[in-house]
């Protein structure tokens, strides 16, 4: 069992940067993948990125390649999403997810178990 907790979201101008960060609960983060998606109104929810235990392994998504970067340090049970050259494309709220059930970046949001509350991003023209 873990419980997750966004922070970082906010208003910026397109081509602005943010920081995501997400707080585990526990004692077992390292043994766990974590991802983070991202959801409009209506929309289903869209994998961003996902990061392997030791955090060596990534997986992004091709609208966001090149522009974010995923990271995490396990000693603090913290979870990171740096976000650049933003655009308005990327406002939704964004998530971030565990789980233990697989041990490769997988971009299915089907393979997560648990899941934060999100996190608002709006990025104005």
């Amino acid at each position: 069992q873990v419980q997750l907790v966004e922070s970082g979201g906010g208003l910026v101008q397109a081509g602005g940067s943010l920081r995501l960060s997400c707080a585990a609960s526990g004692r077992t983060f390292s043994s766990y993948v974590m991802g983070w998606f991202r959801q409009t109104p209506g929309k289903e929810r869209e994998f961003v990125a996902a990061i392997g235990w030791t955090g060596l392994s990534t997986n992004y998504a091709d609208s966001v390649k090149g522009r974010f970067t995923i990271s995490r340090v396990n000693a603090e049970n913290m979870l990171f999403l740096q976000m650049n050259s933003l655009k308005p494309e990327d406002t939704a709220i964004y998530y971030c997810a565990a789980t233990q059930v697989v041990s490769t970046t997988v971009a299915s949001e089907r393979a997560y178990d648990y899941w934060g509350q999100g996190t608002q991003i709006t990025v104005s023209s």
